[in-house]
């Protein structure tokens, strides 16, 4: 119901404006009913969730469901929760001062009942905003039952002299004093057994206990839990008594396209105007950056189980930006173009990212980076060139024959991270075949990405073997796998 907030401030006013209470879980769903009727974007900028998470997280919410959601790590599960916030009343009336917010026409503490019975119609109503009715809790080890359900408080016995057995001496723990309010624990496993058994009694009947009181609080709660997949860890489980009492487990999931992959990076990337201004990115380095992460849930290195979260997308493409902007500061240009060879920057953003199983910490993180850019080149390849095959008859005519020719009867090609736009294009200009394949099979490339295009042709025959590639501090070397050796017999 919409009412002035600013006319009403007192109990008697907002009788007379007609206010009836409601549950929050009635309130979310009539507000949910609304936006759905009038085909609104109910979890906006949440992408790749459109068809799958987000219409069963809407029939939670209609069913008046408390909500676990599980899904591994950076797939947006606490995003969802906080999104929920835009699904309760803008305001909702409070009576002054109470710590638990208590509806005025429906109060469940002793101090709001104390103070409607003292001063009737004209106890005063303060208004509460819909962002401050959003509660968040991360589940840690030294989490206690005085943290979420409160404890007797000393200190306010004293000072009052009040004896241990009233219940004004309650100090409220965090879950009360979100009443009427959206609750989140994330990483509910983490929770100890003990304290989730404390959540036993808030679920099913509403209600708390605190230190033996007699206590009866009807709270008014909507639970949003977040969980990983109880078999990645051995931190804990969900006891299942508690599983029980969650109405809905919606299972969340990693963009299933590189296109929604691309949306979710470029949305959530901190980058600076001045980088967006002087550093284009052309399509392919886009896609070739999410192509990583795909490679990363797939690869033999890495632990499928922890998950590669979208914060590995976007925090390579920040790195990659500042890669770009860090060459163009040092050669005094005012832009430039993202370059393959820049995905060297990234190699930071994906180390800190990834778990590594046996294989992996036998190979070394960072040489697990560069194979995961070195299978990301290798997938997108086949789309813009053709395929390699990996058994060729003997004096069979390729279609990579004259550029490998190029580097057999050559010293190589050398390029130095820091050079200028001028000398980047200029050394791959010089690999005539080179341009020859890229005008045959891409003929319709943009200008501005025909480099990129020609970096990641070279890099792709690496990846095939049909070329060696060799790092060094400043830069990188490409040449034939054999001429060389060859030559110096």
């Amino acid at each position: 119901m919409k009412l002035n907030h600013k006319e009403i401030t007192n109990l008697g006013e907002l009788r007379k404006a007609g206010y009836k209470t409601i549950k929050i879980k009635d309130e979310l769903r009539a507000n949910l009913i609304d936006k759905i009727k009038s085909d609104e974007i109910t979890f906006p900028g949440v992408w790749g969730y459109e068809n799958s998470v987000v219409p069963e997280l809407e029939r939670a919410i209609l069913s008046r469901h408390n909500i676990n959601l599980l899904g591994l790590r950076g797939q947006a599960k606490t995003r969802l929760a906080r999104l929920m916030v835009n699904l309760l009343d803008e305001y909702i009336p409070i009576v002054t001062g109470s710590e638990i917010n208590d509806d005025p026409l429906s109060p469940i503490s002793r101090f709001a009942i104390e103070t409607i019975k003292e001063h009737g119609d004209l106890t005063p109503i303060s208004w509460l905003h819909r962002s401050d009715r959003f509660y968040e809790k991360l589940a840690t080890p030294d989490v206690t039952v005085a943290d979420l359900i409160g404890d007797v408080d000393p200190i306010k016995a004293a000072n009052l002299k009040l004896s241990y057995a009233d219940d004004r001496v309650i100090h409220f723990g965090m879950i009360p004093r979100a009443n009427r309010c959206i609750f989140v624990i994330n990483e509910l496993p983490d929770l100890q057994a003990r304290i989730q058994v404390s959540l036993f009694n808030i679920l099913q009947e509403g209600d708390i206990q605190i230190r033996g009181f007699k206590l009866r609080l009807p709270l008014d709660l909507q639970f949003v839990f977040t969980a990983n997949p109880e078999d990645y860890t051995n931190r804990g489980s969900i006891v299942t008594p508690l599983k029980d009492r969650i109405g809905s487990q919606i299972l969340t999931h990693y963009p299933e396209d590189i296109e929604t992959a691309r949306k979710i990076t470029e949305q959530e990337s901190k980058l600076d105007k001045r980088q967006t201004e002087a550093i284009y990115v052309p399509d392919l380095a886009k896609d070739l950056l999410e192509q990583i992460s795909r490679e990363a849930r797939e690869s033999e290195y890495v632990d499928a189980k922890s998950g590669i979260s979208a914060r590995m997308s976007i925090t390579s493409f920040e790195n990659l930006m500042s890669t770009a902007e860090r060459r163009v500061l040092k050669n005094g240009q005012e832009t430039t173009m993202i370059r393959l060879s820049d995905f060297m920057g990234v190699i930071p953003s994906i180390i800190g990212k990834i778990e590594l199983v046996y294989e992996g910490e036998q190979e070394g993180s960072g040489s697990v980076a560069e194979i995961l850019i070195e299978d990301a080149v290798k997938s997108l390849f086949l789309n813009y060139f053709p395929k390699i095959d990996k058994l060729e008859r003997k004096d069979a005519e390729g279609p990579y024959d004259e550029l490998v020719s190029w580097f057999f009867d050559g010293e190589g090609f050398d390029l130095l991270d820091d050079a200028t736009d001028k000398e980047y294009k200029e050394k791959l200009d010089s690999i005539i075949p080179l341009q020859q394949l890229v005008v045959k099979h891409q003929p319709d490339i943009k200008k501005e990405d025909t480099y990129f295009l020609k970096e990641l042709l070279l890099w792709g025959l690496v990846a095939h073997k049909k070329l060696s590639k060799q790092r060094y501090t400043t830069g990188y070397q490409i040449k034939d796998v054999y001429g060389s050796f060859i030559r110096g017999l």
